[in-house]
């Protein structure tokens, strides 16, 4: 394992210090080591969350929706539609507004307990989206962080990656850098790709079985692979969960995240 050196800070963070869960935080899902785990290292993996009939339920209900869009990108977009490329990745966001299912796991009793243990009262969805790797093309999606996308204060909030069947590194798990969330949001670029925010970075190979939780900070670099096996569709949901009063700073612009459709109270203040 290899921690990569501080890379530069991205302009927007100024003076980040990390908050550490409080030690006299009441836990009710995940144990004290867990915690100083997620805090020194910025993720974990936690497993057998999900029984196998809701994760069967979330996948029914993201196939059509990302089917349908995937058609769109195709036929309408030219086969390639922001981060989107059809037959080798699709991103399809904001699907709890098309789905009861989706808006009910979001907020899911395990995932407000786990919500509640990392970050307290007052907790809203903040993005939520499929990512379907396909073998069209094998294609990795490159070293970013969450908050290099759209850069959100606080810049401290929580990615449940869902994996909707088994990965592993051959097809397409996440890689985590631990310890660089710690510094806050770093510099990005553009790729042909997606936002890079390191080049040669020695993560750690994080794989899951299908109910389980890849969790990690807003602020942890990672990657993933390609999806090396032909003909299959490595399937995860994207939950992010952000406090209540979170707001993105876009061209000198910050907006509050709570549209009631898709930002919706998930965790209450205390």
């Amino acid at each position: 394992m290899h921690i990569a050196t501080q890379p530069r800070p991205h302009p927007l963070n100024r003076d980040f210090q990390w908050q550490d869960v409080p030690a006299e935080r009441t836990l009710g899902a995940l144990t004290r080591e867990q915690v100083a785990a997620f805090d020194r290292d910025g993720f974990l993996r936690i497993e057998d969350v999900f029984t196998p009939e809701e994760i069967d339920a979330v996948v029914r209900a993201i196939d059509p929706i990302e089917a349908a869009y995937e058609t769109y990108v195709s036929e309408e977009q030219g086969g390639s539609f922001r981060l989107t490329s059809a037959g080798t990745i699709t991103f399809t966001a904001h699907i709890v507004k098309q789905s009861r299912i989706l808006r009910d796991f979001a907020a899911h009793p395990a995932i407000r307990a786990i919500l509640h243990d990392l970050i307290g009262g007052g907790v809203r969805l903040y993005w939520d989206q499929s990512v379907y790797k396909k073998t069209g093309r094998k294609q990795e999606f490159p070293w970013h962080q969450d908050n290099g996308y759209t850069f959100i204060q606080p810049q401290q909030y929580l990615t449940l990656w869902i994996p909707l069947a088994d990965v592993d590194e051959e097809n397409g798990c996440p890689w985590i850098v631990p310890a660089l969330h710690r510094g806050g949001t770093i510099e990005h670029w553009v790729t042909p790709i997606g936002l890079k925010c390191l080049e040669d970075a020695e993560g750690v190979a994080v794989p899951g079985k299908a109910g389980d939780i890849i969790l990690f900070s807003s602020l942890a670099p990672h990657r993933t692979g390609p999806n090396l096996r032909d003909g299959t569709v490595r399937k995860a949901y994207i939950l992010q969960y952000a406090p209540d009063g979170a707001y993105t700073i876009v061209n000198g612009e910050e907006i509050v995240q709570d549209d009631p459709e898709r930002q919706f109270m998930v965790v209450p203040a205390d």
